[in-house]
């Protein structure tokens, strides 16, 4: 027989089976109770039986009845159903972790024994089945319910809707991506149900749904009022490199940089803030692209309406370096009014790479108003009008055949540069180096460093830029070389230089010409076949031009009046280096074949 428990009733001991029961009733036999080694009176006994058995019937699983709680041990909070035994639910269970001894609280009996025999409670599912119909009836009609966020989990937030537990996902709490969510425990605010499933008892809420039609509304309202020159109320959304994002309320617009103060800013975080409330005007509104262009400067007058009167031109004003770039420095000289000084205009002699090179941000300066636009509100700036043009007193101190002297500072394929005072420097054109040699490169007669003379051939000013001549230090040979060079006169030149085309040759005078390669007295495919630099070659003029500088030779003509012997002599001082095709030929058929050897 199994053993039976004993339990404390109306101050009646009995004992009682633990699982015997029929239609409800439960079963004690005579023989059952004798089994115990007890003596019971039988009307004790009746009675008892009789009150196990109403209480019994009276509780149904799956229904929602009262207790009480009787006893709190830990995180275990015992409660008084009317059953033999008491059921035990967590203290989790509570919404607010909190009870008391004696608090009366609805549970749900999901089984009156389990196989502890202990009876099976739940509050929160208690709580539900409460509350179900009337979230049900919330979310059939749309309506917004109150509650209060929990705890963070994973994908979302726990929210307590009038004492049950509902799943805020995180994508549903808000219009943009909430940065901390543990910031929003505890918080209470509106939701919508937009999901239910009683059966696995879950209920899903969002609160961006109602900021969404908020935000609608709101931005019906806006297009209504919205037009140009308005001045609205704005949140700061977002921040970025070129400009700010205000939330207008249904509708965002663009504040950009520029628009946002008249003096000059690095970022727009210098001046707001995200969630920061302020006032912007409305400059321009795009219906069909839907885009807001906003301003916050254009909320307090242009410091530019009276420039042109403040700072006029010529006049020399002080202001503070704010900023460097590779073209130039910003000078602030007003509050929102800045002009530019151009690297150009930095020094008269100095070629200024980076404004760096004179100027620092910080610095206090004083400069020349060269230009004011004030449309475009741009300011031109000078520093070097500070000092005298050193070039307009160079085109004075050095008119045009002005003889001077100055050092070679830079050498280019077309010319030298030459320093005459400092910061005034000239060219010597390649073309201006010499009368009678051709000049390959400025480097064939001069070197870096070097004092030389120059004559100045012209000066500009305006373009800082002197014309120097080399070859002008003497007379022009010319006139005098188209006596002695006239037509078929007779002479000799050295060859100084070989090309495919012919060889140049320097005559008696150092003057310099051409012996085109068919006119050098044999037919050769290039003067390197047959000559050298260095060879001295009988020559007559056939071309004489001292407009272009140039003489045209040749030994052709030269022998034309000569004997044969003469040529004879040239051509054997003169033999071909390489072997022409005619003679390969004349070699090839001279050679004897194979079997001519063999015999």
């Amino acid at each position: 027989m199994e053993e039976v428990s004993k339990t404390q009733n109306q101050n009646i001991s009995v004992f009682m089976p633990k699982e015997i029961e029929e239609n409800g009733k439960v079963i004690l036999t005579e023989g059952d109770v004798e089994s115990s080694g007890e003596k019971f009176v039988p009307e004790e006994i009746e009675r008892d039986k009789e009150l196990y058995s109403r209480g019994s019937t009276a509780l149904k699983e799956g229904k929602v009845i009262e207790g009480t709680v009787i006893a709190i041990h830990g995180n275990d909070v015992m409660v008084d159903i009317g059953f033999k035994s008491e059921g035990i639910i967590s203290m989790d269970q509570f919404s607010d972790k909190t009870t008391a001894i004696g608090e009366k609280i609805s549970v749900f009996l999901e089984a009156l024994e389990d196989e502890n025999g202990q009876v099976v409670i739940s509050k929160k599912k208690a709580d539900f089945i409460r509350v179900w119909d009337t979230i049900r009836e919330a979310y059939d009609s749309k309506e917004c319910v109150e509650g209060k966020i929990k705890k963070r989990i994973k994908g979302g937030m726990v929210v307590d809707l009038m004492g049950v537990d509902a799943f805020l996902p995180g994508s549903q709490i808000a219009l943009r991506p909430v940065p901390n969510f543990d910031d929003l425990v505890g918080k209470t605010m509106e939701f919508r149900v937009i999901k239910l499933n009683k059966m696995r008892r879950n209920i899903v809420i969002s609160h961006r749904i109602i900021l969404e039609e908020q935000r609608e509304d709101q931005r019906k309202s806006l297009l209504e009022k919205i037009t140009e020159g308005a001045i609205v109320e704005g949140v700061v959304k977002n921040i970025t490199d070129f400009g700010v994002f205000i939330d207008l309320g249904g509708m965002d617009g663009l504040l950009h940089i520029t628009d946002m103060s008249w003096t000059r800013i690095n970022h727009p975080s210098e001046m707001v803030k995200i969630n920061d409330k302020i006032n912007v005007m409305i400059l321009k509104y795009d219906k069909e692209k839907q885009r807001i262009s906003l301003g916050l400067k254009q909320l307090v007058p242009s410091p530019w309406e009276n420039v042109e009167e403040k700072f006029k031109q010529d006049s020399k004003i002080e202001g503070k370096v704010v900023n460097l770039t590779k073209y130039g420095a910003f000078i602030r000289l007003d509050e929102g009014v800045e002009g530019l000084i151009h690297v150009s205009e930095m020094s008269w002699t100095k070629h200024v790479n980076h404004p760096s090179e004179i100027l620092e941000v910080g610095q206090e300066i004083e400069c020349v108003v060269l230009d004011v636009d004030k449309e475009n509100h741009k300011i031109s700036l000078g520093l070097k009008q500070l000092e005298p043009n050193p070039w307009e007193i160079a085109a004075e101190k050095y008119p045009q055949g002005t003889r001077v002297s100055g050092t070679v500072r830079n050498l280019t394929a077309f010319g030298a540069f030459i320093e005459i005072e400092e910061g005034i420097e000239g060219l010597i054109h390649i073309s201006d180096i010499s009368w009678t040699r051709r000049v390959n490169h400025p480097s064939e007669f001069f070197k870096r460093g070097q004092k030389i003379e120059a004559v100045v051939l012209e000066i500009d000013p305006e373009n800082h830029r002197i014309a120097l001549g080399y070859k002008q230090l003497e007379e022009d040979p010319w006139p005098e070389l188209s006596e002695k060079y006239n037509d078929r006169a007779e002479t000799e030149g050295k060859i100084i230089h070989m090309t495919d085309r012919g060889v140049i040759v320097e005559l008696p005078d150092g003057v310099e010409g051409f012996v085109p390669v068919t006119q050098l007295g044999k037919r050769v495919d290039k003067p390197q076949d047959a000559f050298s630099e260095g060879d001295i070659l009988p020559l007559k003029v056939i071309e004489f031009e001292p407009t272009d500088r140039r003489i045209v030779l040749s030994v052709n003509a030269y022998f034309e009046s000569r004997d044969q012997q003469d040529l004879d002599r040239y051509l054997a001082a003169h033999p071909t280096k390489t072997i022409q095709l005619g003679e390969v030929a004349k070699v090839m058929r001279s050679k004897p074949k194979d079997e001519d050897i063999d015999k």
